[in-house]
This record gives structure tokens, sequence and C-alpha cells, in this order.
């Protein structure tokens, strides 16, 4: 059974950096699709960034593009999310989602993420000082 694990999450300074890393078990990873979400207290959740199966598609939203870097290490079953030049507005659990891929060269990151089937427990993200 696939289980969804998210780690490296903590508190950071305005302009800090945090690397998040996400490990998936009892699949194959490179057969998925990957997506970090994030919801605030009192917010919607939104999509942060999503990786193809293959690894060569990657989508970011305006709001982090620059800052955020997905990546996945298929051998260790691991996804990571590099988060640089932190702001409090990056506060928030931080989730990782999974779904097998149909195409392997892209992703979908959709607004609140209705296409991941399978979710992790989440990870604090904190930005302040």
């Amino acid at each position: 059974q696939l289980q969804v694990v998210e780690s490296g999450g903590g508190l950071v300074q305005p302009g800090g950096s945090l690397r998040l890393s996400c490990v998936l078990s009892g699949v194959t990873l490179d057969s998925h699709v990957i997506a970090w979400y994030r919801q605030a207290p009192g917010k919607e959740r939104e999509g942060v960034s999503c990786i193809s199966a293959s690894g060569r598609g990657t989508h970011y939203p305006a709001f982090v593009e620059g800052r955020f870097t997905i990546s996945r290490d298929n051998a260790k079953k691991t996804v990571y999310l590099q988060m640089n030049n932190l702001k409090p507005e990056d506060t928030a659990v931080y989730y990782c989602a999974a779904y097998i891929a149909t195409i392997q060269s892209s992703c979908v990151l959709s607004s609140r993420g209705y296409e991941y089937d399978y979710w992790g427990q989440g990870t604090q993200v904190t930005v302040s000082s």
C-alpha cells in the first residue's frame, strides 16, 4: 500500500531556506506524478509545485517561481522541495501528494489538488523573525 511521508519542515527566518522531503513507500516512484501543496490557517489549500513521472516536466505558480525548486530521486523514492528566500506568507502546512501518471512528461497542479489520490500528513513550515 502506498504511503506518503513528508519531512523537513521547521522554523526559519525570512530570507532563509528549507528543503522538504517526500518519501513514497509501497510503489515505484517513477510511475507517479508528485506535487507539493500547502494550507495556511484560514486559507484554502493551494498548489506549490508539481513534477512529472519522468522528472522532465515541472510547474510552479507565480508566487513561488524562482524561489522554490522541485526535484526527484526515483532510486531513493524521494521528492524534494527546495525553498529559498522564504517569506512570512509561505507559512503553512506543506503536503506531498501523488497520483499514477498517464503521461510521463507532464504534471497537473490544480488549485485544490483533486487529481491527487494519495496524500501525506503534512509538515509545518513557519517563517518568522
